[in-house]
């Protein structure tokens, strides 16, 4: 790709960007929510047209004027939201479009036998070819998008953020059939905020800001902080600002506390001014602990202290009690994303926003412009739709709803995931600053559960941390006292010990 741009209104999205790529070769493209990535990628792939620039594929003059143009050409496209048919079979979702046909018919004869050799070049040879992908799990379904690919004989394939919904042990899965792939000679574009992933995985990078490309180089050349400060376009040692925090009085205390599966007699203690981290693998019941507590999930025994309440919860009741959730996946369970961000805002506590039973658009629009200018969330207006937003700002309208609640307890479960580094480290200051409190205009402390599967964001914003295997939850220690290694370890020794 040679001097691409594109531009949408009075939006340039893209300005002159040059991207390369080798046979065989794995190439990172990087940047945060908004520098370009997707666009240039659906114009590689025939969603988009260039303005300007030019294309060659192995040399020749590539023009793709749409997507099924590009499949056939050998670009294939995968996008963080599977794009696959769930009532079809792995079958026909894997031949969809391309199917054999004789004599105007489709022959079932050779679709069973491309089907299971796409299958059996991804890992997935165990699996009846008939299945319906709905039956099938996230990871499995990722691995059915990438059989298409090869079912295809594609060229260069693209992959959009695809480990955001995947298990650590999935992860592994994917990055050795991304490896088997490239051997074989198929280029593979890797776009993911993950720069230990980019680290372990990829041979170059690219990075894009605003529309630019600002940077490449070898990957294991550079350092994550170097390439950090190229997406940014400043130095990133600062990350993890961490004040001095002043933890008081407990305001949360679990006891003994099991799930009707998960957890398993968990206990700990939250206090007032502090950041509460709980590591763990993926599964090992940190969600389920903190829905518990929450009163979104039944509690089987032990007790939940909240100051001086030890009674059975509701949400209605715990956002009433000062406590404020954070879901981890804010598309379907964080946020109301048909709902404009004032709406999304004032959502918990609309009191204040009318008469009676009546709700004035203005003054929801009033108190959540307050919120947009501290936290701060880049949008239009208030008015804006949720959906319209980047994956950062969306994070920060749903911490800017606990905030507008008054809760003095947030429970936050993974607020970063599948946002870019540069509001990572927003929402890290966002963090720090909220336990720290603000003394000189009468900001109190707040406490913050924050449950991470990335263990340097545990290290690096949490005054003590927990770890939970299996549905234990281990003894919590003073963040000085872990690093990753024990952090893994105690997660995964507990896992061996009670296998």
């Amino acid at each position: 790709m040679s001097g691409i741009s594109k531009r949408f209104g009075a939006t340039q999205a893209l300005k002159r960007v040059d991207l390369s790529i080798f046979p065989g070769e794995i190439l990172a493209l990087l940047g945060e929510n908004g520098a370009g990535k997707s666009t240039l990628m659906k114009i590689i792939s025939g969603a988009h047209t260039p303005d300007e620039g030019t294309l060659r594929l192995d040399g020749e003059p590539y023009e793709p004027t749409n997507p099924m143009h590009a499949r056939e050409s050998g670009i294939a496209m995968i996008y963080q939201e599977l794009s696959l048919a769930p009532h079809l079979s792995v079958m026909e979702n894997i031949l969809l479009g391309i199917e054999p046909s004789r004599r105007g018919l489709v022959s079932w004869k050779a679709m069973r036998s491309r089907a299971q050799e796409a299958m059996q070049a991804v890992g997935l040879e165990a699996i009846d070819r008939g299945t319906p992908v709905l039956k099938l799990s996230i990871a499995q379904q990722q691995l059915v998008e990438i059989a298409r690919a090869v079912a295809l004989e594609c060229r260069v394939l693209v992959l959009d953020e695809p480990t955001s919904s995947l298990a650590k042990k999935d992860i592994e899965t994917l990055f050795e059939l991304v490896n088997a792939l490239s051997s074989r000679g198929i280029s593979i574009i890797y776009i993911s905020h993950f720069l230990e992933e980019v680290k372990t995985l990829s041979d170059r990078y690219t990075v894009l800001r605003d529309g630019e490309r600002v940077g490449s180089g070898v990957t294991e050349e550079s350092t994550e902080f170097e390439i950090i400060a190229k997406m940014v376009g400043r130095d990133m040692s600062d990350l993890y600002p961490r004040s001095e925090h002043a933890p008081s009085d407990i305001v949360l205390e679990a006891t003994r506390v099991s799930g009707i599966r998960k957890p398993l007699n968990a206990s700990f203690q939250l206090r007032k001014g502090e950041v509460f981290g709980i590591a763990g693998l993926a599964g090992a019941g940190r969600t389920e602990l903190i829905e518990a507590l929450f009163g979104l999930e039944p509690i089987a025994s032990g007790e939940v202290r909240l100051e001086a309440y030890s009674g059975t919860a509701t949400p209605k009741l715990r956002w009433e009690q000062g406590m404020g959730l954070v879901s981890e996946d804010r598309k379907t369970q964080g946020l109301a994303l048909g709902l404009s961000i004032a709406d999304n805002i004032t959502l918990p506590k609309l009191d204040d926003m009318g008469a009676g039973r009546l709700v004035f658009p203005k003054r929801q629009e009033s108190a959540s412009e307050s919120w947009i200018e501290q936290i701060p969330i880049k949008c239009q207006s208030a008015r804006q739709p949720v959906s319209a937003l980047s994956g950062g700002n969306q994070q920060k309208v749903a911490i800017a709803r606990l905030l507008h609640a008054g809760v003095d307890i947030l429970l936050l479960d993974e607020p970063t995931r599948g946002i870019d580094v540069a509001s990572k480290a927003q929402v890290y200051s966002l963090i720090d600053s909220l336990a720290r409190g603000d003394a000189e205009n009468q900001v109190e402390p707040k406490a913050i559960l924050l449950i991470s599967s990335y263990l340097p964001e545990l290290l690096g914003t949490c005054d003590r941390i927990a770890v939970m295997s299996r549905g234990r939850l281990s003894e919590a220690r003073p963040v000085a006292e872990w690093d990753e290694h024990s952090l893994m370890e105690v997660a995964i020794g507990q896992e061996t010990e009670n296998a």
